[in-house]
């Protein structure tokens, strides 16, 4: 599995790598098809220690992508408790995957793969991100949907866990 490191706020040392590199080597005895994976080590300066440490695991498997995230006092924890996630991920994708005679695909309407209760449709306006943010924020929402007015690209921007904002722009190729 080709496997690329980043550390975010800090430098990832060789015996940091290793252990990942092995912890992560792992997940391919329940699916030895993953491609490629990336795990971002973050060092956080937060006010708990129990968090300082976040460890994000990403991988992939014929366009589908796994994620899980593990966050500890300690580096070597935060990544037991992020490929434990990955653990279970994988094991639920496989099963999935042989379900459907190994391969995943949409739901048909007589075997659904999601219950859809409700669906919601309303007119996109051009706007910028910051107007955007503000009216998620007067509509007391996690997230609203827009078209950006710079780009005409459909964008949804969203409320973070650490209270910042995101934005995710569609584009087609």
């Amino acid at each position: 599995m080709e496997l690329q490191i980043i550390g975010k706020n800090m430098q990832v040392s060789d015996d940091v790598q290793e252990f990942i590199h092995k912890k992560v080597e792992k997940l391919d005895r329940h699916f030895p098809q993953l491609s490629q994976g990336t795990v971002e080590v973050a060092h956080e300066p937060t006010k708990s220690s129990q968090r300082r440490y976040v460890v994000q695991i990403t991988l992939a498997h014929k366009g589908a992508l796994l994620r899980g995230e593990g966050h500890a006092a300690d580096v070597h924890t935060a990544i037991n408790g992020a490929v434990a996630v990955m653990d279970r991920q994988v094991a639920r994708y496989k099963g999935k995957l042989y379900d459907k005679g190994g391969k995943l695909d949409l739901a048909t309407e007589n075997n659904p793969v999601c219950n859809i209760v409700r669906e919601k449709r309303f007119l996109l306006k051009a706007m910028s991100a910051e107007d955007a943010v503000e009216q998620m924020e007067l509509l007391g929402h996690d997230f609203f949907m827009f078209i950006s007015e710079t780009s005409n690209q459909y964008c949804l921007v969203y409320r973070r866990q650490d209270e910042d904002y995101g934005l995710i722009e569609g584009v087609t190729k």
